[in-house]
């Protein structure tokens, strides 16, 4: 399988880590040779209730048994999509009541956009530098790291960039611009969280103005952050809501979501303004409904503050210099890119699953499941910094396997 991976399924990167994968449930995964590794990424932030949650996949398998794919989205009436759409209302303000689902987050991004610059008569769009909104050619456009964009340009005209935190930057927020996008906490960047009312003052200065103010939450919504949506830690209701990742429950899904008035925007001059065939699928929404209702319904996001606590308490390390993001969306960055680099393989081989950021070399990613254990978080901990204890001391890192 794993030549047959490398001839015929296109790569992302020069050395993926191939980890031939049987199967996974819980806070693990497991490869072919049925060994256990512990998921500290919750691929990349998606899997919200771990793998192969028992509500998810009985939301799946009820929905299988009625219908798959049937119209095009937006013409028919499908039961999962509705309920969805009405929990997420259920829990946003009230000005946020209506969702437009898609298939991914940079899909949901590309929506947003469109609905801002049709809202407002504008094209000025202003991002972040480091942001990530993902990689279709709008979310390129708006993504604030020069390298990975220059290969693909001429891109989507009239973005402009501030840096994030810098309050001086927000004049540059002006009469000419259609919306301002920013992810509530910075990804790609190292989990860099807003300070000094930051998002509360760049949406005064975007009504002050009249553009829009879109924030992305595909990475810190749905609970990760120990609110549903990282905003109500901020003070800061956005006019368009970005969401994906972690609502699928592992379903792939994306979503904006703005006011009923500003959305209807999108049916008519022109009609049809933002379409998709596949997006409010209704086995993903069933699979996404039901990742919700648990999230609201237990005391997961309480549990995420507690969990975010033990990381920080277990963490403590010389060649840790810092742990950014809050609950449990937590980058911890070593004193260089050499080490973050080794500790993340040496982790997989003692089976322990972290990752990179995009942007930040130095940050190992720890994004788990909100379903992780106290003792598997304690656990994973002792791995990482047994593997820098090894590195501080020169001496060879000899995995043991972990236990469940």
């Amino acid at each position: 399988m794993k030549t047959d991976f490398y001839t015929f399924q296109a790569q992302t990167s020069p050395h993926p880590l191939a980890m031939e994968v049987s199967h996974a449930e819980g806070s693990y995964i497991y490869d072919t040779n049925q060994k256990a590794f512990l998921d500290f990424v919750a691929g990349v932030s998606a899997c919200t209730l771990g793998h192969k949650h028992p509500k998810v996949v009985a939301a799946i398998k009820n929905q299988l048994d009625k219908y798959l794919h049937v119209m095009v989205y937006g013409e028919y009436i499908q039961e999962s999509a509705v309920a969805l759409t009405k929990l997420m209302a259920q829990h946003l303000p009230a000005s946020l009541q209506t969702t437009y689902l898609t298939n991914s987050g940079t899909e949901a991004v590309e929506g947003a956009l469109k609905l801002a610059r049709r809202a407002t008569g504008r094209s000025e769009i202003i991002a972040a530098h480091h942001a990530y909104h993902g990689n279709t050619m709008g979310s390129l456009s708006v993504m604030g790291f020069e390298e990975r964009k220059k290969a693909f340009r001429p891109l989507v005209p009239d973005v402009r960039f501030i840096t994030f935190n810098k309050l001086s930057d927000i004049t540059h927020i002006t009469h000419k611009t259609a919306a301002v996008i920013l992810e509530t906490i910075q990804g790609g960047a190292g989990f860099i969280v807003p300070e000094n009312k930051y998002l509360e003052k760049v949406k005064k200065q975007c009504e002050a103005v009249g553009a829009m103010l879109i924030l992305d939450e595909i990475q810190p919504g749905i609970g990760r952050t120990g609110k549903l949506f990282a905003f109500e830690h901020y003070n800061c209701v956005p006019d368009i809501l970005v969401t994906g990742k972690g609502l699928g429950g592992g379903m792939p899904i994306g979503a904006f979501t703005a006011s009923t008035h500003v959305m209807r925007l999108l049916q008519d001059n022109p009609k049809l303004g933002h379409i998709t065939t596949f997006g409010g699928h209704p086995v993903i929404a069933a699979a996404a409904h039901a990742t919700l209702l648990e999230v609201v319904n237990t005391n997961l996001m309480a549990e995420t503050l507690e969990k975010e606590a033990i990381f920080r308490e277990h963490l403590k390390h010389p060649l840790i210099t810092e742990i950014r993001g809050r609950g449990l969306m937590l980058a911890a960055l070593t004193v260089s890119a050499e080490i973050t680099n080794q500790v993340v393989l040496e982790a997989q081989k003692a089976g322990l699953i972290l990752f990179w950021l995009l942007f930040e070399t130095k940050a190992i990613r720890i994004t788990p499941p909100l379903t992780i254990s106290k003792d598997e978080i304690k656990a994973g901990c002792k791995i990482i910094t047994t593997i820098l204890d090894a590195i501080l001391e020169n001496k060879e890192f000899n995995p043991l396997p972990i236990s469940q």
